[in-house]
């Protein structure tokens, strides 16, 4: 084999891993032992790579009002599972459930998003829905 290709060849095998490297487990950053659910109002939903996100406003029982940031699959799961830009909107009453964020910020990683009327729209982070 020729030095040309051989560096070809060991140039592509470095490099082949870097995109599997680069991707983390969600147990990194969320805490999949704990989960934390929630009845609020969505304020935000962000469509974008690498991973869809909705904010839910939550009213606590002193009437504040936290931003609850939840992590989704990527869009492009998300549509093959059925899901679409608008499967989520702002201003929809829904109850989700997730694993909080190891740092303790209102952030989690979504397990299950239910619609006010009962419909399981969501079960998984790998955009997995319920039928």
């Amino acid at each position: 084999m020729a030095l040309t290709a051989r560096l070809a060849l060991a140039l592509t095998l470095a490099t082949s891993g870097v995109s599997v490297l680069a991707h983390h487990s969600t147990a990194a950053d969320y805490d999949e032992s704990k989960l934390v659910s929630f009845a609020g109002t969505v304020s935000k939903v962000e469509w974008t790579n690498p991973h869809a996100r909705f904010v839910v406003d939550v009213v606590g029982a002193d009437k504040a009002v936290t931003s609850w940031s939840f992590e989704l699959a990527s869009p492009n799961s998300l549509n093959r599972a059925g899901w679409g830009r608008h499967t989520l909107n702002v201003g929809d009453a829904i109850k989700v459930t997730g694993a909080p964020a190891r740092s303790g910020k209102p952030m989690a990683v979504t397990k299950s998003v239910t619609d006010a009327g009962g419909k399981k729209l969501f079960t998984g982070t790998m955009g997995i829905l319920e039928q």
